[in-house]
Parts: structure tokens; C-alpha cells; sequence
């Protein structure tokens, strides 16, 4: 009787042992699926934002791209948009012989990278950034001193586009910017800065510090932005060769890159709220310059 039991109880542990191994096979491998599907919806969204991720979007944007005659692969309109600048944007597309293709506006939606397309997306190759040496070359051949816009860590992409926009229409001859910690040109920025990014030279590089030396050693006076300094913008002479350097859009110009500028302004601030946005501070100084410069001409 005694050994019955004993041999039962025995049977009901080893049951109770298979049973847990098995359960412990399928907790682990749930566990590992949900893994690999977790790593899965994380491939396909990187495939996703690298399928679509050089693209030009927005009627204006669009039709800057395509009268700058830059390579684009392919430009997608939304079904039923055949009126006003779409249309503009389709008669120069085929003289120009590039592909556009019809899509859903909700499929448009899904693609877009900044919410408003306004019905135009154009695929585009990859930014192409110029070195420095590009920018200097560029006033020279305009007869003109160099002027070139200087960010130390901009990191909002409609910063980045705002202020490549006022370079533009201030008649800068380009914009520098880092490597790394900062906004880089996408549909974003191009969107932001109304196409100008087809007509700016933006130069991307590893160390600003750097860069400005190599700017010193061509001539150029390096002007820096902080409101900790105590001359106003416009006290400053800002004639000649400059480089206008802006800082993040929190913290400002680092420490390392305000000791390398020649001189520091600020610009007056007579309300509760001590900063301005970034691109707005773009615009008063480089402004300023471009005030500066008519003067000494006349």
C-alpha cells in the first residue's frame, strides 16, 4: 500500500515536472517571438523612413526644386489635384521628362514627413553638401566679401529651414553647420525654408572651432550671439568679410566656439521673456549686416 502511494506520488511529480518544462518552453518561446516581432516592426519602420526619407514636399518647395533643375527621381501628386500651382507643377515636370505618379491623398498623408504636403511630394537623391572651400568660391566670384552663417547646434529642422530661408533672401553666401547634435537638411527643412535650400550652399562639418579658424585664416571676422555680452548688434561694425554664428536654440553658442569668435553681440531685450527664437535672431543680425553693407556702398 505504502509503495503504491509512494510510486503515484512519484508519477504525479514527474507529470507535474513535464508539464512546467513544456509551460517553460512556451513562456520562452513567446518571449523570443515577441522579440522578433518587436525587432521586425522596428526594421520596417527604419525601411520605411529610409524609403521616403529624401523628399521634397509642399507646392512652393516643389516648384523651387524643379526650376533649379536639380535631380529629382519622381514626383507624386494627389488623385483629382489638376488645379493652380499642381497644375504648373505637372506641365514643367513632363517638359523636364520626370515621372509623376497619381496616389491616394490619404496614401500622399502616410508618406509625408512633415503633416502638410499640400498634395506634392518629389523624390529627390540625397542632399548634397559642398565643402567650405565651395562657399568662399562663390563670393569671390560675385566680387562680393564673404558672408556666411555659422550654427552651432541647431536642432530644430524648422529653425534650420527659417534661417536657411533669410540667408537666401539676405544674399548670404552660405550656411555652415555640424556633423553631429544638430538638424540636418530633409523634407522638413527644405519645406520650412520654402525651396531656398535649392539655392543656399550649406556645408556640413565635423568641428565648428575648426572651421572658424580655417574661416580666420581667410580673412573673415567671426561674430558671435549671446546675451551675456554687453554690446547690442547694432554698436558693432559689421562691414567686411563675417561669419555670424548662431547657437542652440537652449543653451546658446558652446563655450569652446565663443572663444574662438572675434567679437560677441546681443540683441535688446525689453520684455519678460529674455530669448528669442533662433531664426528670428538670425534675421535681426544678418539684417543688420545687409544694412551695413548699403551704407558703405553709398
Amino acid at each position: 500500500m505504502n509503495t503504491r502511494k509512494k510510486k503515484s506520488n512519484m508519477a504525479r511529480r514527474d507529470t507535474e515536472k513535464g508539464r512546467d518544462k513544456q509551460q517553460y518552453k512556451k513562456s520562452g518561446y513567446r518571449q523570443e517571438k515577441v522579440k522578433a516581432i518587436s525587432k521586425e516592426n522596428r526594421k520596417s519602420k527604419e525601411n520605411d523612413d529610409q524609403k521616403f526619407e529624401d523628399q521634397v514636399e509642399g507646392r512652393n518647395s516643389v516648384l523651387e526644386l524643379l526650376e533649379s533643375n536639380k535631380d529629382i527621381n519622381k514626383i507624386f501628386v494627389a488623385k483629382g489635384e489638376k488645379h493652380g500651382s499642381i497644375n504648373k507643377i505637372i506641365a514643367i515636370a513632363k517638359e523636364q521628362k520626370i515621372v509623376v505618379v497619381e496616389k491616394d491623398r490619404r496614401q500622399l498623408e502616410e508618406m509625408s514627413q512633415t503633416e502638410n504636403c499640400q498634395g506634392v511630394i518629389a523624390i529627390v537623391p540625397p542632399y548634397e553638401y559642398c565643402e567650405v572651400e565651395n562657399i568662399l568660391k562663390k563670393a569671390k566670384e560675385q566680387n562680393e566679401d564673404p558672408f556666411i552663417i555659422i550654427l552651432d547646434g541647431i536642432e530644430d529642422p524648422h529653425n534650420l529651414g527659417s534661417i536657411i530661408r533669410t540667408a537666401e533672401t539676405a544674399g548670404v553666401h552660405g550656411v555652415i553647420i555640424p556633423k553631429r547634435r544638430a538638424a540636418t537638411v530633409n523634407s522638413t527643412v527644405n519645406k520650412a525654408s520654402a525651396g531656398a535650400v535649392e539655392h543656399m550652399k550649406i556645408a556640413r562639418v565635423t568641428n565648428i572651432s575648426d572651421t572658424i579658424e580655417e574661416l580666420k585664416r581667410e580673412g573673415l571676422w567671426i561674430c558671435g550671439t549671446d546675451i551675456e555680452t554687453n554690446k547690442f548688434y547694432y554698436n558693432q561694425d559689421l562691414r567686411g568679410p563675417i561669419g555670424i554664428v548662431i547657437g542652440n536654440e537652449g543653451k546658446g553658442i558652446s563655450e569652446k566656439v565663443k572663444k574662438n569668435c572675434d567679437f560677441l553681440v546681443k540683441i535688446p531685450m525689453k520684455g519678460k521673456i529674455e530669448s528669442l527664437n533662433a531664426a528670428v535672431s538670425t534675421g535681426i543680425v544678418v539684417y543688420e549686416v545687409v544694412k551695413q553693407r548699403k551704407l558703405e556702398v553709398k
